[in-house]
């Protein structure tokens, strides 16, 4: 316990780069999508959607959450925060990002397979998901409200 409230400040720079990698991933990946799906199906621009939509996820998406995860379990002990009322709070809307991350994984295999079942409105829409989320758990971090 010691050494990680010793190292506190680098797991916490950790966790901070890693959830600005992946807020971007979660920005990006529905514009994406928006984009693919406007493409021709069985198009040579379709197919190049398809490659970036797993690159972005392969490379940045899935190890920032793994890294989100990893660096906020390690931050919360380190603190003893687990106890905290802020902290169960802002698990809860992190799990609901990583939920929606798992539905964005679900939806790109989907758009790869040819299924198209929303629009791109309301892909537009879910886009703002993270943005409303990141509100909230700023929120609960900086204030701390209980």
């Amino acid at each position: 316990m010691e050494l990680l409230q010793s190292i506190y400040p680098w797991i916490k720079a950790g966790h901070v780069i890693f959830v600005i990698f992946w807020m971007a991933g979660l920005f990006m990946m529905p514009r994406f999508y928006v984009y693919h799906q406007e493409a021709d199906p069985g198009s040579p621009e379709e197919a190049r959607w398809v490659d970036r939509e797993a690159k972005l996820r392969k490379i940045i998406l899935t190890p920032s959450l793994v890294m989100v995860w990893v660096f906020g379990i390690l931050a919360a002990t380190a603190m003893g925060w687990w106890g905290q009322g802020w902290l169960h709070a802002k698990l809860l809307f992190v799990l609901g990002l990583s939920g929606y991350h798992g539905w964005l994984v679900g939806y790109g295999k989907k758009l790869a397979r040819g299924q198209r079942p929303y629009s791109g409105k309301a892909l537009r829409l879910l886009n703002e998901v993270p943005g409303l989320a990141a509100v909230v758990i700023v929120i609960l971090v900086v204030v701390k409200p209980f």
